[in-house]
Formats: C-alpha cells, structure tokens, sequence
C-alpha cells in the first residue's frame, strides 16, 4: 500500500511542477495573437457578448465605485486622448479636465490613447481604437487633444443632438484655427454617427488634415455641425493652449505621394479597417483621478500609405524584431 506521506509528496511536487509552469507563462513574451481589442476589461459593464474574453479585475475596496461605473446616468462620455510624449501635458489635462466636467455633472472616463510604434503619429486611427475599446459602455465620445483646456463654463460636453457632432473647440473660439469647417480641437460625437460614418481615416501619419477629411465624412453623412451658442469669451480667453512649439515641434513632413492622398477623401479606410495591437492597458490615477492607459501598437502598410514611415527606420526595426 502506499502510505499517506508518499502521496502527500506526490501531490506537493505536482502543485509545484504547476505553479512553476505557470511561473514561466507568465515571464514570457506575449505572441502576435496573445493581445487584442476582445481583452476588453469594460466589457463587464455592458455585458458580454459573444466572442468577448472579460478580464476582470476586484477592486482594492468593495464599496468605492469602479471607474467606469457611472451609476443610473443616461449618457456617458469616453474622453479619447490621443497621445505621444506629452506627459507634461497630460498632467495639466486630467485634473483640469476633471473639475471642469464635475462641475457639469457629466458622466465620463479619460482614456489616453498611448501610441508606441514606431510609426509616425496617427491621430485619426488611435481615435478609432479608443472607440472600439470604449463603446460598449459609453454613448459618446469627446475627441480631445490634450494641449487645449476649457476655460468656460458655458462649454456644455452634452450629449449631441440628433443632428450631428458637437464642436466644442469652433473656429470663432479655437486660439488658432478660424476657418469655417475647421472640426479639430475638441469634437463630441454620438456612437451610432461615429459608426455611421465609419469612424475616421486611417492615412493620415504626422500632423494635419486628418480632421478636414473627417468634416467631408459628416457631411457626406447627412450630419451637422453643431457649435455652442452664446459663448461670451473669444478666441484669447475661451481656451489654455498649453503647447510649445519650441519645445515640441509639429510633425508637418510630407513625403511620397502624401500631400496628393491626403488631399482627398477616404473612401477606403476607417474604424472597420483600422490595424492595431493593444499592448497593455494600465488603470492608473493622476492626482487621484482614475485614467485609463492603452498602450497602442499601430499597424503600417507601407505599400499603401508609404508616408507613415518617411525615413524608413520604423519598417526596419520592425523587420527585425519579428
């Protein structure tokens, strides 16, 4: 017969054989199709469908609400930062930003869009993730750059009207940008006109021109540009523009064919079609306030928009890292 202190020895060296085991998953290198937009930790709240791996997360306190928990609220906001390399910045925006949004009592949540490829800038596609990680839960989004603070209380982030996107950040407020279909800065836009539309372009690396092509997207639509009304401050006083140009130069370069593509409208790329790794999601708090961290890998075909690598040094190093 075998005796107790036999088996006992068995099963101990068996939990260790698994716990090592586990050990060294967990030290290795995630593979190409470890991490995606389905890991989604907000699919708890809105309820998982079919296809959807919940990673769920206990909170550090029972009783104190989860960030993304907006109680009984008809509408909430995800506020989508795009994001390279301004923490500076960021750490301006979320306490600012926070206050400014309690003291209208909106609903929402700061999700900074974290792009670290190495591929030139993309505005457009790190909003199209944003909104595919956060529209399960939330009905509206604020496209938001993170350099531009309201100042004005009678800038409503409300929920926009049936007629189209809100422009927050209009052309006869913005500190720098005055002509007429100017949409950049701050945009809010409904989820269903956001899918409608099939989110924005997905050609436009480095600074610029991505947010003309998407005016061309809501009016091709059928949709209206709303502005706030009655707005009392102009264009020196509604708004802090807290970048520096000196200090962090504009990414303007053109190069191959971009300045021709890029002129025109896009009728091939957009939320359906945008290319991505999520890397990391990071729940972090900034001065107390709880914010969300994509680290977000972008996906280049440089046979199709060349341009998002004008010194070819990103294609090569990721050439060798796979």
């Amino acid at each position: 017969m075998v005796n107790i202190s036999t088996i006992n020895w068995v099963f101990v060296c068996g939990l260790s054989f698994c716990l090592g085991g586990i050990a060294v998953l967990s030290l290795m290198p995630l593979g190409s199709d470890c991490v995606c937009p389905l890991s989604n930790p907000l699919a708890k709240f809105a309820g998982a469908g079919e296809g959807v791996t919940v990673m769920k997360k206990e909170p550090a306190d029972e009783k104190q609400p989860q960030p993304h928990d907006h109680g009984a609220s008809v509408h909430k906001m995800a506020l989508l930062v795009p994001f390279r390399d301004r923490f500076e910045e960021l750490l301006q925006f979320v306490p600012h930003m926070t206050a400014f949004l309690k003291r209208q009592g909106v609903a929402h949540h700061i999700f900074v869009l974290n792009q670290v490829d190495r591929f030139r800038f993309n505005r457009a596609s790190l909003i199209n993730v944003g909104f595919q990680f956060a529209s399960d839960v939330y009905d509206y989004i604020a496209m938001h750059d993170v350099d531009l603070l309201p100042l004005n209380d009678n800038l409503h982030y409300e929920y926009p009207s049936s007629l189209g996107p809100l422009h927050i950040a209009g052309p006869k407020l913005h500190p720098k940008y005055h002509y007429d279909n100017f949409v950049g800065g701050i945009l809010l836009v409904r989820r269903e006109h956001f899918k409608q539309m099939n989110g924005m372009s997905n050609q436009y690396w480095g600074w610029g021109l991505e947010d003309d092509e998407f005016f061309v997207r809501i009016r091709d639509a059928g949709l209206q540009v709303t502005r706030p009304q009655n707005i009392k401050t102009g264009t020196n006083d509604t708004f802090s523009h807290i970048h520096n140009r000196h200090h962090r130069k504009r990414d303007t370069q053109k190069c191959f064919n971009q300045k021709e593509m890029t002129r025109k409208r896009d009728h091939k790329t957009g939320l359906d079609n945008v290319k991505y790794k999520i890397l990391k999601v990071h729940e972090m708090l900034i001065d107390q306030v709880p914010v969300t961290i994509l680290n977000i890998l972008l996906d280049c075909d440089v046979n199709k928009t060349p341009w998002c690598d004008c010194s070819g040094t990103a294609a090569a190093a990721s050439a060798v890292q796979t």
